[in-house]
């Protein structure tokens, strides 16, 4: 919803306030970058303003650009709003005209903050949420209702934030993502399966401001059919929330070594197979300039995802491994992957059940699956990611 004559969108952060001084200009700044790519990848117009702890987008579509700038790491709300003159006067009439554009029935509250200091306007907040109810209650009076006030859960609420040169009047916060701007942190690589897990731990670590390489290991005829196109589609999803970031997909071809895993390991052998992206990963990730791995895994989700087992796949790379999920209910991921649009396309086998074994270790030992690997397995890796194929991502 948004009130009549609406002409800005209010966008709000959250921990850039918290940084030093020299770090959230740093960070607005980069968010503010951002929002206007939001912006152009969306085609819409606006010019963005900076102030201290917000942005403001004068536009002249509000609903539009509120959309987009909920998309956009960093952004904790946003809203559109409507500018009137900072007077209680003023305040009143937009209140009212946004009652009867926007009221279908139920109870009502009106919310206002007031910026500045005392003498900055000849009244307080208290005095627009009085003043301002009054103007509501008439106007929905017009509309032949008994107008019923609830401070606590109301049905409608109108908000109000007025400061020193003028005022916002605004009818609902969209949630934002929250975090920090993307690009704000080091490179990290995502491996991706195509599954419903990992482009979520992707996006976890993006709302974080990493920007992610994603890296998808192609395993062969242990993959399931267009497996490797539901993973490009899911990594395409996550583009959409970098329009500022040129993003390509990597694909490491491990057929081969699956197969020979698959032949010579039993019991132990999926742990391999995760060590070996881990090692390819970090492959990618030197050449690629960043700085750690993303994965999906949540501790117990599968046989190779045990907190025994995770140390041992974790011993395969020096790189730290970033597991966002890790102890996150299998329900909750699979909302967060609709919520960010992901889920449709990840609906997929990833093919690993065909490569665990019947009876696979849960509560494994480093050194008896060191035993048991390949001696060349690392190595191997390495060079399968450096004859990794790079796969843009069209916006």
């Amino acid at each position: 919803m948004q009130p009549p004559e609406a002409d800005v969108v209010l966008v709000r952060h959250g921990e850039l306030g918290v940084k030093s001084e020299q770090v959230r200009r740093k960070m607005e700044g980069r968010l503010a970058e951002n929002l206007r790519a939001m912006l152009d990848a969306r085609g819409l117009a606006g010019d963005i303003e900076r102030r201290r702890n917000r942005l403001f987008v004068h536009t002249d579509e509000p609903d539009a650009v509120a959309d987009a700038a909920a998309d956009t790491f960093g952004v904790v709300s946003a809203s559109p709003a409507r500018t009137v003159e900072p007077t209680l006067e003023g305040i009143e009439a937009a209140l009212a005209a946004a009652t009867d554009a926007n009221y279908a029935g139920g109870s009502f509250a009106v919310d206002a903050t007031r910026a500045g200091p005392d003498d900055a306007h000849p009244f307080a907040s208290t005095d627009i949420e009085s003043e301002g109810g009054a103007a509501v209650w008439s106007a929905i009076e017009s509309q032949g209702v008994e107008p019923v006030v609830d401070l606590d859960d109301p049905d409608f609420t109108l908000f109000v934030e007025c400061r020193r040169e003028e005022a916002y009047v605004f009818l609902e916060k969209r949630a934002g993502p929250g975090g920090l701007p993307l690009g704000t942190q080091r490179p990290v690589v995502a491996l991706v399966s195509g599954g419903i897990d990992s482009p979520v731990a992707a996006w976890k670590l993006m709302a974080r401001g990493c920007p992610v390489i994603p890296v998808y290991v192609d395993l062969g005829d242990y993959g399931g059919p267009d497996h490797r196109a539901r993973a490009r589609a899911t990594v395409e999803q996550l583009a959409d929330y970098a329009p500022g970031e040129a993003m390509a997909m990597h694909v490491v071809d491990a057929g081969a070594v699956v197969a020979d895993l698959e032949s010579e390991m039993d019991a132990l052998r999926m742990l391999s197979v995760r060590r070996f992206m881990l090692a390819a990963a970090e492959a990618v990730a030197e050449s690629e300039g960043a700085v750690g791995v993303v994965t999906g895994e949540a501790i117990g989700q599968k046989s190779s995802q045990t907190s025994a087992n995770v140390a041992v796949t974790d011993a395969a790379t020096d790189l730290p491994v970033h597991r966002p999920l890790v102890a996150t209910d299998k329900s909750e991921i699979t909302q967060r992957a609709r919520d960010i649009g992901t889920f449709e396309d990840a609906t997929v086998d990833t093919g690993c059940n065909r490569v665990a074994p019947e009876l696979p270790e849960t509560n494994a030992d480093l050194d008896a699956v060191r035993a048991a690997e390949p001696d060349d397995l690392f190595e191997r890796a390495r060079a399968c990611a450096t004859a990794r194929t790079v796969v843009p991502i069209e916006r």
